[in-house]
């Protein structure tokens, strides 16, 4: 039958669809864009904030509307979170975030009997680590490699943790099994993912952490980038970036997570770290790989936030100089702490989030003028504006070449000449 897939939300989620997508094609099945006529449409939720919620909501309504016949299912962290939602969804199979094989199982039963099926289980009763097909989309030059699973940091802005449950890590084995595969099939990277990669290896019980993996990674997909995702503070130690640096094929771009610059902040949030301890991170990484782009989230107007403490997180990620942030105005998640906390209105969170933004432009701006002059190896993807557009190690993106060009996931040299807005472009070096 013919189905369609809607994903919200992170990486992880993404990574799962693609994962679906793969193993209902290899059960015969066909995959046709959302806006197609399908059998069964899969809404892929994501619960991070009350809006995320809403758009699964609009996105499952639409669908009936125009397409009454075909069955519907939701799955993901929505559904996961608040089951007591469900009810009032015209939905025929309601599915959480485990068991993705079981969920396709499910799905094919639910087309042929259109009599609805509830299979949300209990995160937290979790202990293992679901595996699935690694990958990415046929013409993509880049994949992802799930590598863990679940958050036990409990912040108080966050429902995650209750959607995905405890620490679950794939063995070092399977992924390196995972990544040879992936480096066979002809992926010039590997995105190391998960709900928060940090905490690899600490339901293993074997001594075993993120660097251990990220060594076997390497070796086992040798010649083939290596990317990471989103990390905690408290994983940059010396022994880390040492190893790390070791790595010829790890890229040199770090998402350090932040959220804000003041102490006061970080602990109403629950944040497991300080300011002193994040840019004790920043100096590592810069003094063991150089110019690495250091990129980074944070939220304007956390609840309680003053003007002075939010003035001390401007001077604070001015210190870090990020190559990239990611600015939210706060948006109230209802079932969590920080919902319950004294509200920053909703203009002052706006401006705050502006002044942010600006602090960061310039930021970017300064570490994409320090890229002009250099050399970087350029992973080409796609033809953009006359030129071959593609991603420099340290994630910047680069214009270079002809439309025309035989580039689609070539390794070339190039020679950065300038910058236009938000992208780098130069010209390629002859081997």
């Amino acid at each position: 039958m013919k189905i369609a897939i809607y994903t919200l939300g992170c990486k992880v989620n993404q990574y799962e669809t693609q994962a679906m997508e793969r193993l209902l094609r290899a059960r015969g099945h066909e995959i046709v864009d959302f806006s197609a006529a399908a059998d069964a449409y899969v809404v892929n939720s994501c619960s991070v904030t009350a809006v995320s919620d809403q758009k699964s909501r609009q996105a499952l309504h639409k669908i009936r509307r125009e397409r009454p016949g075909a069955a519907l299912a939701l799955c993901g962290c929505y559904a996961q979170t608040h089951p007591e939602d469900m009810e009032g969804l015209d939905v025929d199979l309601v599915a959480g975030t485990g068991d993705r094989m079981g969920f396709i199982a499910l799905l094919e039963k639910a087309a042929e009997e259109r009599a609805r099926v509830t299979a949300i289980d209990r995160a937290f009763d979790r202990r293992e680590f679901e595996v699935l097909p690694a990958g990415g989309l046929e013409e993509r030059t880049r994949a992802m490699l799930k590598v863990e699973d679940g958050c036990v940091n409990f912040c108080s802005y966050c429902i995650i943790p209750y959607a995905r449950g405890p620490v679950r890590s794939l063995p070092p084995e399977r992924a390196a099994e995972q990544a040879a595969a992936l480096a066979a099939a002809g992926y010039r990277e590997i995105v190391l993912t998960g709900i928060e990669i940090s905490s690899w290896g600490a339901d293993l019980k074997n001594g075993l952490r993120l660097v251990d993996l990220i060594e076997t990674v390497c070796a086992a997909a040798p010649g083939v980038r290596i990317r990471l995702g989103s990390l905690e503070p408290r994983t940059v130690t010396e022994d880390f970036c040492r190893r790390c640096a070791a790595l010829p094929d790890l890229c040199p771009q770090f998402h350090l997570s932040l959220q804000s610059g003041c102490d006061e902040t970080l602990r109403r949030m629950n944040r497991k770290y300080g300011a002193t301890r994040y840019l004790q991170s920043v100096e590592l990484l810069n003094r063991y790989f150089g110019r690495p782009a250091l990129t980074t989230d944070l939220i304007a107007g956390f609840p309680e936030e003053t003007e002075e403490e939010f003035a001390e997180t401007l001077d604070f990620i001015r210190k870090c100089g990020f190559a990239r942030m990611h600015i939210f105005p706060y948006s109230v998640r209802p079932g969590t702490p920080a919902a319950k906390m004294a509200q920053v209105p909703k203009a002052v969170k706006a401006e705050r989030a502006r002044r942010a933004s600006a602090a960061a432009e310039e930021m970017r701006a300064s570490y994409l003028q320090g890229c002009v002059g250099e050399t970087y190896s350029v992973l080409f993807e796609q033809p953009k504006e006359g030129r071959f557009s593609g991603h420099a190690p340290n994630y910047m993106e680069v214009l270079a070449g002809t439309a025309e060009a035989a580039l689609h996931n070539q390794l070339r040299n190039v020679r950065i000449t300038g910058t236009d807005g938000e992208i780098l472009t130069g010209e390629i070096l002859e081997d």
